[in-house]
């Protein structure tokens, strides 16, 4: 089956664009969270935020930037945002391919996020430490 992404990309599905360069394309989703909810994705096909090339996860991000200022030029209440990237299907990922939201706030929104329901007694420093150089060691 072919990527509904890929699709857009190509113009053989409709989408509301808002920006596009020879590395990335921003629409509109179609099932926003707010209003001004916008989808960054590379041109190339790739389910893994790993996968990408470091030119494309910086142009990515540089792109975003450059939007989420647009959005909060424009008259679409956006009194913080989100963005998020959602890598693998556990993570909710439903796209296959790679992609970055960018999701306008604003008190009242109804919209929660965020990872401050952790117990912080499962996590002491020590385990902490333990955990940061498992990581360190494959930074390549």
């Amino acid at each position: 089956m072919t990527c509904i992404f890929c699709q857009i990309i190509k113009r053989e599905q409709p989408a509301s664009f808002i920006y596009e360069d020879n590395l990335v394309v921003a629409f509109l989703d179609v099932f926003p969270i707010n209003k001004g909810h916008v989808f960054v994705t590379p041109k190339r096909h790739e389910a893994k935020f790993c996968n990408l090339t470091e030119e494309e996860v910086q142009h990515l991000f540089k792109v975003a930037q450059k939007i989420l200022k647009a959005i909060q030029a424009s008259d679409i209440k956006c009194e913080g945002a989100n963005l998020f990237l959602s890598d693998g299907p556990i993570a909710g990922q439903e796209v296959m391919h790679s992609h970055l939201h960018i999701t306008p706030r604003f008190k009242g929104d109804g919209h929660q996020v965020g990872f401050s329901h952790s117990d912080p007694d499962v996590y002491p420093r020590n385990r902490l430490d333990q955990i940061a150089n498992k990581i360190k060691k494959h930074i390549l």
